[in-house]
């Protein structure tokens, strides 16, 4: 993916469509190139999400696909319209990750396992300054405060009264017991984490020491879902460089882990009583728990 490129961002999911839509016709790409008298490049650029896609591209390639569903075509039409709208994170300059916030913006659902720190979504304002402040070597105060003001604007989405974003969390006990700022700001961060738990759209579950080996030890990982499409996109964070993958198989396979993992992981109630004695030895005692 190109980074920093919502409009790429939203080409290459309506791209990613079209392609199914033309294979579950049994089509080749040349033969639809061969129907709209465009060059067979054109379609790839298309699908790949490489070039600028019009609503008229759209109707015609739904039309030799005989989609039916006149929602389904409505749908891809306007993701067409849309596909050269900035985000609202351009606002704030080149920000990181900005193909990722892109993408969680367009989300219906998220599953995230995190085994290092609280997810941004569900970050406090003191917490997610601590992690970026000690995790983001070099950082001007003006950069760190730009990256503080996209990540709680992240937050907008969790709380979207009209489509809150739809999400389940699966956090390793070590992300509770990692001490980011300080004390009192733990047990600020844990608070919050029990409050949010306790909305209908946010499930929280605590994936404890005891459990031993699991399949998160390869590392964090997110699975975003769309309402517009039926692929998916897994997302893995790293320092320089993050991955997407949207292979079908790849996707299937995350999402394989990700129920291990939730099978494994303490249920939604205990979980709440699990955080809830954390939060209180930060009370009493003040230090690590």
């Amino acid at each position: 993916m190109a980074a920093h490129s919502n409009p790429t961002v939203r080409r290459r999911r309506l791209g990613a469509e079209l392609r199914r839509l033309r294979e579950a016709r049994g089509l080749k790409s040349t033969e639809v190139a061969e129907q709209l008298m465009v060059s067979q490049p054109k379609i790839s650029h298309l699908e790949n999400g490489n070039r600028a896609i019009s609503p008229r591209d759209v109707r015609d390639l739904c039309a030799i696909y005989d989609v039916t569903d006149q929602q389904v075509s409505d749908t891809l039409m306007q993701m067409a319209g849309e596909s050269g709208q900035q985000g609202w994170w351009h606002a704030y300059g080149d920000i990181p990750q900005s193909v990722y916030i892109a993408l969680e913006t367009d989300a219906a659902s998220l599953h995230i396992y995190e085994p290092m720190v609280i997810p941004g979504l569900l970050q406090t304002p003191a917490y997610a300054h601590a992690v970026i402040e000690e995790t983001i070597p070099r950082l001007t105060v003006e950069q760190a405060a730009a990256c503080l003001k996209v990540r709680l604007r992240r937050q907008h989405r969790i709380y979207d009264p009209a489509s809150p974003l739809r999400l389940w969390v699966v956090l390793d006990e070590s992300v509770l017991r990692r001490v980011v700022g300080s004390p009192d700001i733990m047990r600020e961060q844990l608070e919050h984490l029990i409050a949010l738990s306790a909305e209908p759209h946010i499930t929280v579950q605590i994936l404890p020491y005891t459990v031993g080996a699991n399949p998160g030890l390869s590392g964090q990982f997110s699975i975003l879902r769309f309402a517009d499409t039926l692929d998916a996109v897994v997302y893995l964070e790293r320092f320089t460089s993050d991955l997407y993958l949207e292979k079908h198989s790849d996707v299937r396979h995350y999402g394989v882990m990700y129920d291990h993992l939730q099978a494994k992981a303490l249920d939604p109630a205990d979980t709440l009583g699990f955080i809830t004695g954390v939060t209180k030895a930060y009370v009493d005692g003040a230090g690590r728990p």
